[in-house]
């Protein structure tokens, strides 16, 4: 890229006895008033304009920003690296093995096909709580995962050999947000560039939505698809409007017995009432230095939770104490602090920048909360958490009799709902035919253990009880908390309740070493919290199995039974299929539910159990004191725990090092392998583009409802036997207990387009009242029901293009690139919804599936479609010229299938395809393909 510098922004800066190339920010006018996150953005334009992509006007548009405008003015932004895990990366590395062949048949170079922005892949996302409770669980959980797993890993030890700066940090080492903020972010990066060394905010994308987390560090970073971070990766930048910026002003301290999921969780319910999708958050005020960057960190993961791009923290001292605690040399401090210092971005409590909008939170008025049962910003103060429960319960019992098939009832994919609030609709919709039933107390069930005891399940029976995700167990306040609570528990003689399966799963080892040092291991592990594996477990849907007569119990008897988790994510099925109703809770409170056993439970007068002597025991009279947390803090953790652990962080153990390796610049495909298998994405592609044409003839393969989220679009959890990606297993001599789960066989596109809308949990309204993968096939006579897949080969097959109607929040929750993938793949050429959630509209582009939305107030009810409509959009061949057109025309007419009397409708969808460069990727039929026409 050649270097354009209209601002004379080149500069150097000296720390200690070495010389850095900066571009300094304060050549721009208007700098001054910028939040710190749009500092970063304006360095990051500075040091890449080349006139081309990223040009004067653009960095003049950012240093003359108006904060309440509408975001209008696109730019480019050049991560200076790329971080992933395993679910979402795999897929990257497989299209980047292909992309390598793709150039060699275009006459090319392999190598040309590599990252040009650092890779780093933590393998996190993989291991599944089977055992629990005892010992050796963590062993056994490890060597169950290889067993599984080992075909994706060999895959990914080719990568790390194949490509130039790419890294794996391997399976058993911890989860990637806590990696990222412990060891791989740098804060300020350092970078040798045709012979200087240059320094530069460091800034990262992500395959993962919770990437945010590395924003309380100051790093300025957010969760995209696995499309635009393959992209990033071969130096394409990331496409953006200029943001408004939400500035949320944090004052007074944490009260004592609350906790830093308890802030976090009030945050969440404040900001998504306020409104900040497509926003940044960014803290300043006061109240600013005092909060720890541990909870700095908690607060940046739940961005996606309150739906922000990112939620900023500036660099200050608690950012230099962090980065020497966990054990980054003094050179980079001294880099961090200097380069911060001169470029304004240092935190100054007394300048105020300008924002867009103000929020302000007084921490002493936090009280310890949960959220649940299906969203995380369904936020309830704890002491009202037994009300609510029964209120929320009349949703769950006694429902869905038809829909609970108790055969294949472990398969139940997770799935990601953020689901709908109260008020809205939807909701109505959806839970009006309970509305008349009786209120459902209690199903009581009474479970014979083998040892001749037995107790009773009730609904509301907490059945899993897990400390896990980087949210919380990056957070040593949260994780001494719950130690100290284990074991104060322990010496009045409390034990979890039998029903419950109690797992503990680290973010890093270091976790471990403190525990270790601060002797609560044993405590912990009297109450069941063993380690049973270093990743996200629980939060992810890796549960495992509820223990088996719970699970027996809770199927026969329909009982609403919860899980209370320290993750980020809680939405329906999401968590384990046999439990309804999911509860976010700090790791002190995972561990009161164990012992309390039921979600039906008020800790403020229902004790927790009697002492050895007999007495009551309340939460209030276990609940560990401030004090104590810091002091353990101050005493367990130390420097020599990050250094020690994060030393041989890439090398991983026995089991990773012996595993056998190819070789070679292109990979060795294994006809033979139903994990990593070469996609079709560039098969029969030439250098020149073909020309986007209109669509006609088009039918619905699905018309869905509001908030679809990428989960219900390309579930992550289990494989059904009976559904098609099942029945393409059974075919290629797979065991059902060896299917494992859709987020692991992401290589494999077979397994992927025949899981895409495969959600048990899906309500295509072409179909009454029916849940899971299916439409109605219109290439057929009568329009039957069949598997969305079925029906999608036999459009194909008869050239019939297909388009899918949705409603408000189209492509909610993580940034799953499968979602886009599998719809292009599918043979979908069009989305039309209400609205769209931020990276699934980029990624459907960067498939080539063009995103179009109902004119305002208007949705596809209102409009009178059914879904049996045949359809034509015209306008989208003007993108040929070389125009964006702002509408195109759709017609929607009454085919054999319609009912009697329908008229034909018609309507101009708004085109989102909007800015130049996803236009580009759109003309050339999907990002990959501009990336190889352009490096060829």
């Amino acid at each position: 890229m050649s270097a354009v510098n209209s601002f004379g922004a080149k500069d150097t800066l000296h720390v200690g006895d070495r010389a850095y190339e900066i571009f300094r920010i304060d050549t721009v006018p208007g700098y001054e008033k910028l939040p710190f996150s749009l500092k970063v953005l304006l360095e990051n334009l500075l040091r890449t304009e080349d006139g081309a992509n990223v040009t004067k006007e653009q960095i003049e548009a950012l240093g003359s920003w108006v904060p309440t405008a509408e975001p209008d003015t696109e730019i480019q932004f050049t991560p200076a690296r790329v971080v992933m895990q395993d679910f979402t990366g795999v897929p990257c590395i497989v299209d980047l093995a292909t992309m390598r062949e793709a150039v060699v048949a275009l006459g090319g170079d392999p190598n040309r096909i590599n990252p040009l922005s650092p890779a780093e892949m933590v393998i996190d996302h993989s291991v599944i709580a089977d055992l629990f409770g005892t010992e050796n669980a963590l062993e056994r959980n490890v060597e169950i995962e290889y067993e599984r797993n080992g075909e994706r890993y060999q895959f990914l030890r080719w990568g790390q050999t194949a490509f130039d700066d790419f890294k794996v940090v391997p399976p058993g080492t911890g989860i990637v947000h806590q990696v990222n903020i412990e060891h791989l972010a740098k804060v300020i990066y350092d970078r040798e560039v045709n012979g200087v060394t240059r320094a530069y905010p460091d800034t990262c994308v992500g395959t993962d939505s919770h990437t945010t987390m590395v924003n309380g560090l100051g790093v300025l970073g957010w969760g995209v698809g696995g499309i635009e971070a393959e992209a990033a990766m071969l130096g394409q930048p990331v496409s953006m409007l200029i943001p408004k910026v939400v500035g949320f002003k944090l004052s007074g301290s944490i009260p004592a017995g609350v906790t830093a999921t308890d802030v976090v969780l009030t945050i969440t319910d404040m900001l998504r009432k306020h409104g900040v999708v497509g926003k940044f958050v960014e803290f300043y005020g006061s109240g600013v230095a005092s909060v720890p960057l541990a909870n700095r960190a908690t607060i940046g993961n739940m961005s996606p939770e309150f739906g922000s791009t990112a939620a900023m923290f500036p660099i200050d001292d608690v950012t230099i104490d962090y980065l020497r605690l966990t054990g980054r040399s003094e050179e980079q401090l001294a880099l961090v602090e200097a380069y911060a210092k001169l470029q304004k971005l240092w935190h100054d409590a007394d300048h105020e920048p300008v924002y867009s909008e103000y929020l302000e939170l007084d921490l002493s008025t936090v009280v310890p909360s949960i959220a649940g049962p299906k969203r995380p910003q369904d936020r309830i103060v704890l002491s009202d958490a037994k009300a609510q429960f029964e209120a929320d319960l009349v949703n769950y019992a006694e429902v869905d009799h038809d829909l609970v098939d108790l055969e294949g009832a472990e398969s139940f994919p997770a799935s990601d709902p953020p689901g709908n609030s109260p008020e809205d609709e939807h909701s109505h919709h959806l839970h009006h035919h309970h509305s008349h039933a009786p209120k459902t107390a209690s199903k009581p069930t009474t479970v014979d253990l083998a040892d001749g005891t037995s107790y009773t399940l009730d609904h509301g029976a907490v059945t899993i009880a897990a400390i896990t995700s980087c949210t919380n167990t990056s957070n040593p306040s949260v994780m001494l908390a719950a130690g100290l609570l284990a074991r104060n528990a322990v010496k009045k003689g409390l034990k979890a309740k039998p029903w419950v399966k109690t797992t503990l799963a680290p973010g890093s080892k270091v976790v471990t070493d403190y525990y270790e040092k601060a002797g609560l291991t044993d405590d912990l592990e009297a109450l069941g919290f063993y380690t049973v594996g270093y990743g996200c477990t629980t939060c992810i849907g890796n549960s495992g199995p509820l223990i088996e007569e719970v699970s027996a119990a809770v199927q026969q008897n329909d009982l609403a039974v919860t899980a209370v988790l320290s993750g980020n994510r809680n939405f329906e099925g999401r968590i384990n299929p046999d439990v309804k109703m999911n509860y976010l809770a700090s790791p002190p409170l995972v561990i009161a539910y164990s012992l309390a056993g039921s979600m039906n439970f008020d800790f403020e007068t229902d004790p927790l159990g009697q002492d050895l002597d007999g007495n009551d025991v309340y939460l209030r009279d276990i609940w560990p004191d401030t004090a104590e947390v810091q002091s353990t803090i101050d005493t367990s953790i130390n420097k020599d725990m990050f250094t020690k652990q994060y030393a041989s962080v890439f090398e991983g153990d026995e089991r990773w090092r012996t595993l056998p390796t190819p070789t070679g610049a292109t990979f060795e495909w294994d006809a033979e392998s139903t994990y990593v298998r070469k996609p079709p994405y560039f098969d029969g592609m030439t250098m020149q583009t073909t020309p986007v044409t209109d669509i006609a003839g088009a039918r619905v393969l699905a018309k869905l409802g509001d908030s679809v989220t990428t989960d219900h679009i390309s579930p992550a959890g289990n494989i059904k036997a009976d559904s098609p990606a099942g029945q393409y297993l059974t075919e290629h001599g797979v065991d059902r207990k060896d299917f494992n789960s859709y987020g692991s066989r992401r290589g494999n596109h077979e397994v992927m387009i025949r899981g895409t809308f495969a959600n048990i949990r899906l309500k295509n309204q072409l179909l009454d009242g029916v849940e899971g993968g299916y439409t109605r096939d219109f290439t057929q006579a009568d329009g039957p029901q069949s598997f969305i897949y079925d029906a999608s080969q036999h459009y194909q097959a008869e050239g019939t293009p297909l388009v899918i109607f949705g409603g408000k929040e189209y492509g909610s929750g993580s940034s799953r690139d499968w979602a886009a993938k599998g719809t292009s793949l599918l043979g979908v050429k069009a989305v039309i919804t209400e609205s769209f959630e931020r990276i699934h509209r980029s990624n459907l582009i960067g498939m080539g599936v063009v995103p179009l939305q109902f004119p305002a107030g208007e949705s596809a009810d209102s409009l009178g479609l059914d879904g049996t409509e045949v359809v034509s959009i015209t306008g989208l061949e003007q993108l040929n010229e070389g125009v964006t057109p702002k509408t195109v025309h759709v017609v929607a007419e009454p085919s054999a299938h319609s009912p009697e009397g329908k008229q034909t409708v018609e309507f101009d969808a708004v085109v989102r395809i909007d800015t130049p460069g996803e236009a580009d990727y759109y003309r050339n039929g999907g990002i990959l393909q501009y990336v190889l026409r352009s490096l060829v």
